[in-house]
């Protein structure tokens, strides 16, 4: 896939075991409540893994610690072999190439699709430039290359407030694509959604995979179903099941503090 980042982003993560993220005996605790409880996860480089679990599971926590706005009391959190995200700031980690979306879309409403693209692009590098710099060629290309990946390049020069909910969404999804990131954490995409919707964003992030690896986050089992290969489902702040959605369906311990009464 075409990108205008310019960093090689396989020469920077170790992916030699073919793992991208690596989370061990991971517990933080908010005023003795164990958000997390020694958590241990492995996402596979260019996988598409979905993570479901009640409210109070600890989804939430788990996306926050990866990201470096929350800092556990114990445990790891290596991106690929060699890189220890938890002595990395914020802004340290999203410039490594993992980027997050979250649940309710913050695109700029009063800008156009592009716009709202270019200043994604732009984010890092500062207001002065924003205002006074021009995008070279190569960004043009990937900005317009974005559009089509997330199906609004017919919408290139609407404003983003005039977009239905669902295009809001994807337009999001752009705005994280656009800085090329390895590690893709989407939060609850399809909430909100048409059935047209939530079909369209499913192939958008079935397409996504593979180039990248995208972890989701997502309470609609139907959506699960139609993405998922690998589920990990979380209870408690720990991982209680994973496989694929046969196995998750018919484990009865998830059956028992997750999916009840659907089966």
């Amino acid at each position: 896939m075409f990108s205008s980042s310019g960093k090689n982003r396989d020469a920077m993560v170790d992916i030699s075991h073919n793992v991208i993220l690596y989370v061990e005996s991971l517990s933080v605790n908010f005023d003795g409540f164990k958000a997390l409880n020694d958590l241990n996860l492995y996402i596979n480089n260019g996988e598409l893994r979905c993570l479901i679990g009640a409210n109070g599971a600890g989804k939430t926590t788990l996306m926050d610690v990866i990201t470096g706005k929350t800092r556990p009391d114990n445990g790891h959190v290596f991106f690929g072999q060699t890189i220890d995200l938890l002595h990395k700031t914020e802004t340290e980690i999203a410039q490594l190439g993992i980027g997050r979306k979250f649940q309710k879309p913050t695109v700029f409403e009063n800008q156009t699709v592009s716009s709202n693209l270019e200043l994604a692009m732009r984010g890092d590098k500062g207001i002065l430039h924003t205002l006074f710099s021009k995008l070279n060629s190569s960004d043009l290309d990937w900005i317009r290359e974005v559009m089509r990946i997330i199906g609004l390049e017919s919408k290139e020069n609407l404003l983003a407030g005039s977009l239905s909910h669902g295009q809001k969404q994807w337009l999001e999804i752009g705005m994280l694509l656009i800085a090329d990131p390895r590690l893709m954490l989407i939060d609850e995409p399809v909430a909100g959604m048409t059935a047209n919707e939530t079909e369209r964003t499913a192939e958008l992030l079935t397409s996504l995979a593979g180039d990248r690896t995208v972890v989701v986050v997502e309470h609609d089992m139907d959506f699960v179903r139609s993405i998922a290969r690998t589920v990990t489902v979380l209870h408690q702040g720990s991982v209680i099941a994973e496989g694929s959605m046969a196995d998750i369906q018919n484990n009865p311990a998830v059956v028992e503090v997750y999916l009840g009464e659907e089966q």
